[in-house]
């Protein structure tokens, strides 16, 4: 399993080599420098660290230094720890969007877009009540919740208005169209989760991994 620590920069359309258009989203994914290294005899487990964007050493707390400073690894905005990770680094390592290529299939995990109070009728896609006949003020509601229970009871997760949106969210079997190495891109196609400029991990695809992504379709 291979990942790398990523900014969401946009969308945009690019074409290949049929003059098909596909859409893309456009992610910088470097550099990332290794931090740490653990392994199952030190720490239980294999893992490694990565750090991405720079940042002003003031800028981050005394714990986040104190553990950058014992592994020598300069400031960063974001770490984040890859599991079972394939590819053989040491820390001070810095590793980019050449790890992928073109065609490898990979998951994106971002946080989706904050969209703030909103009613059943956009967070849970509820059909609303008539525009005519009668009905007043009921165009956008939900309608009883009360089952028809005496006292009346609402049933534990009814679905209705609330806080909708900025929730942690996967997707997966994103396709790689173009890997801009000199430039640390990935154009993939398809959305990621997330608003522009937001972070997202790019990881190899737990479906389908880089072994069987090859031949699909080819």
């Amino acid at each position: 399993m291979i990942g790398l620590l990523g900014k969401k920069l946009g969308q945009t359309r690019v074409y290949d080599a049929k003059g098909i258009l596909i859409p893309v989203t456009v992610v910088v994914v470097g550099p990332n420098r290794v931090i740490q290294c653990k392994t199952v005899e030190t720490d239980g487990y294999k893992a490694v660290q990565l750090g991405f964007d720079d940042q002003k050493e003031q800028r981050l707390s005394k714990a986040l230094n104190g553990h950058l400073r014992k592994h020598k690894a300069a400031p960063v905005r974001r770490i984040r720890e890859f599991r079972d990770f394939t590819l053989d680094v040491k820390p001070g390592d810095v590793i980019g969007a050449n790890i992928f290529a073109p065609g490898d299939f990979v998951d994106a995990i971002g946080v989706t877009k904050g969209r703030g109070f909103e009613g059943v009728v956009k967070r849970h896609h509820f059909a609303g009540g008539d525009s005519t006949h009668g009905a007043k003020g009921w165009h956008r509601r939900s309608g009883d919740i009360g089952q028809r229970l005496f006292p009346g009871t609402v049933m534990r997760g009814m679905r209705m208005p609330g806080h909708m949106g900025q929730v942690r969210r996967t997707t997966q079997n994103l396709e790689i169209v173009q890997v801009r190495e000199a430039e640390n891109i990935l154009l993939i196609k398809g959305a990621v989760p997330g608003a522009k400029g937001d972070y997202v991990v790019i990881r190899e695809a737990k479906k389908l991994p880089k072994k069987a992504a090859a031949p699909a379709g080819k």
